[in-house]
């Protein structure tokens, strides 16, 4: 008999759709709601059962999970005239997968609780083409212990590890901080590879260079092929994106943190969807930077190994990665490796450099995130962790320890941006300017 708890899914978007999927694969009954009704139609095929409305699909189930993209979308979904709440019962659990407001998320828990309803805030770690396809995401977890408890089997089939990390609010900060780990570097990469074109490095070279060092990461490692490719990643859209920026520097006002880095790219994610279609694929801060140096940075004839990339037909090889962590990714294919070339010694020296600053990059920005983590009461082991199952890999993440900044890493990028007068690198420019004052002033 099955024994497993009944799940009610809203949301069948991008992230919601693989989780369905790995619930039904472990034998979950799985009730679905969307507001468009032909985004559940692969769930239902693979057993998910359609209801018209979210208190329809809350009856009868043990927990109600939701998968939505801005907070207004959770409001509607859970406390409007058919919202989910009205169909659940006493002692149910309410999981938020969104990365959302967490003062939206208390406030519906606090509706919740008249109920006698358990509430949890578990945004989800990772994208979809790294995490969710591959139950390789973590899941970060605020609110009732016992709807923790009650569900934490549960998570753990849609994903791979799962983190309590306390009080509502909790969940939603870590969320937010590991998410401007990949922003920044998305938006660093993205100048760094403006200086390599111009300057003559061979890009997909660029590429096996930067994974093999120190200014390795999720973003240079994973996203890279869809910049080559010109697709931009399908599996998130800007509005997302330009939403989490601006609640993290909300957040981090409400916090007191100063976040200078995390203000620099919040602006250019904000630029970004001021530009161009919100509903158009995340990595379109990419062409933010290409278009404003009239250069684009694709490498002919690459295909991204993704169906989130330029061939949506694209199947992966059923072969994986393992690190000593537990962490997973996609192997990927050999030919996917850049053709052998002989560069002058000057070239190799530049793309150490720019090596080198995305790693002094790589470690600010986990400085700013970690005090943001400290002043919503999360402590320093628990940080480390959340990070570690955040964005997928990172060198300086994973080698914190051994790491440290160094002035004359700026120094160097610093003169090759004089020494280029005409390309334009905002942020770049931003970064170096802040933290050589703190070089300078001793901070």
């Amino acid at each position: 008999m099955n024994n497993l708890k009944k799940i009610s899914f809203i949301g069948t978007g991008s992230m919601g759709k693989p989780m369905i999927f790995k619930l039904l694969d472990k034998g979950y009954q799985v009730k679905v709601y969307d507001k468009y009704p032909e985004m559940a139609k692969s769930v239902m095929a693979a057993g998910a059962v359609w209801e018209k409305s979210p208190k329809e699909a809350a009856k009868n189930a043990d927990i109600v999970i939701t998968c939505l993209p801005l907070p207004h979308h959770l409001l509607e979904n859970m406390l409007g005239e058919q919202g989910a709440v009205e169909g659940m019962e006493k002692g149910t659990t309410w999981i938020d997968c969104s990365t959302t407001d967490y003062h939206n998320t208390k406030h519906i828990a606090g509706v919740a609780a008249q109920k006698g309803i358990l509430s949890l805030e578990a945004p989800v770690s990772n994208l979809s083409h790294m995490g969710v396809d591959f139950a390789n995401v973590s899941f970060y977890v605020g609110g009732d212990k016992q709807g923790f408890d009650d569900s934490e089997k549960a998570l753990n089939s849609m994903g791979q590890i799962s983190f309590y990390v306390g009080e509502i609010g909790r969940g939603q900060t870590v969320k937010l901080f590991t998410n401007l780990l990949f922003y920044t570097a998305m938006v660093t990469w993205s100048e760094l590879l403006i200086i390599a074109k111009a300057s003559g490095i061979p890009l997909h070279w660029l590429w096996d260079f930067i994974k093999a060092s120190q200014g390795n990461c999720f973003v240079t490692e994973q996203i890279t092929p869809f910049i080559f490719d010109g697709s931009y990643d399908c599996s998130c859209t800007l509005e997302i994106t330009v939403k989490d920026t601006a609640l993290t520097v909300d957040l981090a006002d409400e916090l007191n943190v100063p976040l200078p880095i995390g203000r620099i790219v919040e602006e250019r994610y904000r630029l970004a969807g001021e530009k161009y279609n919100p509903h158009d694929n995340h990595v379109l801060i990419t062409k933010l930077i290409e278009e404003e140096n009239n250069m684009d940075l694709r490498v002919p004839g690459f295909i991204a190994p993704s169906k989130y990339g330029a061939n949506p037909n694209y199947v992966m090889p059923n072969e994986f990665v393992e690190d000593d962590y537990g962490r997973i990714k996609p192997k990927l294919p050999a030919n996917y490796k850049s053709p052998d070339k002989d560069l002058d010694a000057s070239l190799i020296d530049l793309a150490q450099s720019l090596s080198d600053f995305m790693a002094y990059v790589n470690y600010e920005i986990l400085q700013e995130s970690y005090r943001l983590g400290k002043n919503m009461g999360l402590n320093q082991e628990l940080l480390r962790e959340v990070v570690r199952w955040s964005c997928g890999p990172s060198w300086v993440a994973d080698h914190e320890d051994r790491f440290r900044p160094e002035k004359p890493v700026l120094e160097k990028i610093a003169a090759i941006e004089t020494a280029n007068p005409n390309l334009h690198l905002p942020a770049i420019r931003k970064i170096i300017s802040h933290n050589l004052r703190r070089f300078n002033n001793g901070s």
